[in-house]
């Protein structure tokens, strides 16, 4: 995998991409009994301050990390009544955006988008972490 990214420079979207997609990749090989993950917290505090959901247990966060991994490979597809109700609220909030010049618009969704892929690859390499110390095994 390092040759082919030695074709991008560090800051491209095509290798935040890729690296998040292998670090799932990697966990899915990893994770052999996702059921060990029921009802072990999530580190993370940002779940815990959901408006409307309980704190997320890790086997929810591996769920999500998965299907965030197929989305952002195959496409959008349709959300259910909850997540589009939250759509609809963000939507209202970025409409001043929407009047802005094109160019910072696009600026401004791209480092949200390499700093939400960071996230995300972390989130992946910590559940991994955290499942192998579960099992027993060092890294």
């Amino acid at each position: 995998m390092q040759f082919a990214e030695a074709k991008f420079t560090k800051s491209c979207l095509l290798l935040a991409l890729r690296r998040y997609s292998a670090a799932v990749s990697d966990m899915e090989q990893t994770v052999l009994l996702p059921s060990l993950l029921r009802d072990m917290p999530s580190d993370d505090i940002m779940d815990c301050e959901a408006a409307e959901e309980s704190c997320k247990d890790q086997y929810e966060n591996y769920l999500m990390l998965k299907a965030i991994r197929n989305t952002a490979e195959s496409g959008l597809v349709a959300m259910d009544d909850r997540k589009a109700k939250t759509n609809k609220a963000l939507d209202k909030t970025l409409e001043p955006l929407l009047e802005t010049d094109p160019e910072v618009l696009f600026h401004f969704h791209m480092r949200g988008l390499f700093c939400v892929l960071s996230n995300l690859t972390k989130r992946t390499q910590g559940l991994t972490d955290k499942y192998m110390d579960i099992i027993g095994v060092s890294n």
